[in-house]
């Protein structure tokens, strides 16, 4: 096994067990370890720290995975973290109200890059690290031998490949091919998941406790849905009594799929109105047409990758927050949220009140949102907690 030395003094983060090590943390590597190759690494002083995987393609060059040292990272020992993952979430799926979530989640469960998401009996994966890669035949398999899943089907078609030296992927690579709408339940409420040609690995689950919160305030109400894609907020809604929800997304996949949602789940069609826009433009339409909502829902996409982007995505988030005030009837909710990493909630808070300041309304924090349970955060890596949001009542 190839030895990778730090420099002096850039041990303290690996002993308080984050499992990043940047490059330039690197003093110097014995040898020439292919990219993906497991890796010993080793203080200043030449003492052990870890066992992980090495890259130098990306800035991130080792990705930590087990610290002890007599602990061999072979073949049973990926077996074993998937089974720990997958048993982990068990209960999520006993009471059959749901059989969809996310099975194993990347660094939270010891195996950097490597995200597994449950849609009843299919299986969609990204691979985001070459270390990763190399260790899919023993994943596939163990995650055949647990769950006998229909299909294991790859997703990794995400930018951050490349940072790994690695192309895109949208492949089967176990069971038979999905059909174009796999059927899932989530809270009691029916979806088409296209796993193929979906965003993502085909569906947003980190909602799952979200939307059911938002919709115990619906019943009544007029709601504004927006980056709504195939509906996860917009159903809950209308099954809880919403009295019209508007969803707007710029895929016409996703309205497809949401409208067709709707129908698998014999809700009132009369009481949703689909619109295929971009959010920001169709949000200045309502402004302009003086239309107004008692609750509006604002899931973006990522705005902030990094922490070099945050002032920029600040920017974007209070703008579209603002836009979103104005349009609230008085004392409206304002459900809204942030899935980028490098944006704490505290700042998210900031960015709400300077959006409120310049919307001239009156904000109240009332509840706040996160990721669900099969999307944990470990306490030496925080970056993984990337989901935030807040519920707001706005004047």
């Amino acid at each position: 096994m190839i030895d990778v030395v730090l420099k002096k003094g850039k041990e303290k983060a690996v002993l308080q067990k984050h499992p990043w090590v940047f490059s330039g943390a690197i003093e110097h590597v014995k040898g020439k370890p292919a990219n993906g190759d497991i890796i010993r690494l080793l203080d200043g002083k030449k003492q052990f720290l870890g066992y992980g995987f090495y890259n130098d393609q990306s800035r991130v060059a080792v990705r930590l995975l087990e610290w002890n040292e007599d602990t061999a990272v072979n073949e049973d020992w990926f077996r074993q973290k998937v089974r720990t993952a997958v048993a982990g979430r068990a209960h999520i799926l006993e009471d059959g109200s749901t059989d969809t979530c996310r099975l194993i989640f990347s660094e939270a469960d010891y195996l950097p890059g490597l995200i597994v998401d449950k849609y009843a009996d299919h299986l969609s994966v990204q691979v985001l690290t070459s270390g990763m890669q190399n260790a899919m035949p023993v994943i596939i398999d163990e995650l055949n031998a647990l769950l006998k899943p229909t299909s294991i089907f790859d997703k990794s078609d995400a930018t951050s490949r490349s940072h790994e030296g690695l192309e895109t992927s949208n492949v089967l690579l176990a069971g038979t091919h999905p059909p174009e709408l796999v059927m899932v339940k989530e809270n009691g409420i029916t979806y088409g998941i296209n796993i193929a040609e979906g965003q993502k690995s085909g569906f947003y689950c980190d909602q799952r406790d979200n939307r059911r919160l938002l919709a115990a305030y619906a019943k009544g109400k007029t709601m504004l849905d927006c980056f709504s894609y195939t509906g996860g907020f917009t159903l809950n809604a209308l099954k809880n009594g919403a009295a019209l929800v508007t969803s707007v997304d710029s895929s016409a996949l996703a309205i497809e799929t949401l409208q067709e949602n709707i129908r698998l789940n014999s809700l009132d069609s009369a009481k949703h109105t689909a619109i295929k826009s971009d959010v920001n433009a169709q949000l200045r339409k309502f402004k302009e047409s003086g239309d107004k909502f008692d609750i509006i829902v604002l899931d973006p996409p990522k705005y902030a990758p990094s922490r070099s982007a945050l002032d920029r995505a600040s920017r974007a988030y209070k703008d579209l927050n603002r836009i979103g005030m104005q349009l609230l009837n008085s004392g409206g909710l304002l459900a809204t949220f942030s899935c980028s990493g490098a944006m704490d909630m505290e700042t998210f808070k900031q960015v709400l009140a300077w959006a409120a300041l310049d919307a001239g309304k009156q904000v109240q924090f009332i509840n706040q949102f996160n990721q669900p349970e099969d999307h944990p955060v470990r306490s030496s890596f925080p970056e993984g907690e990337y989901l935030k949001g807040l519920l707001c009542r706005v004047w």
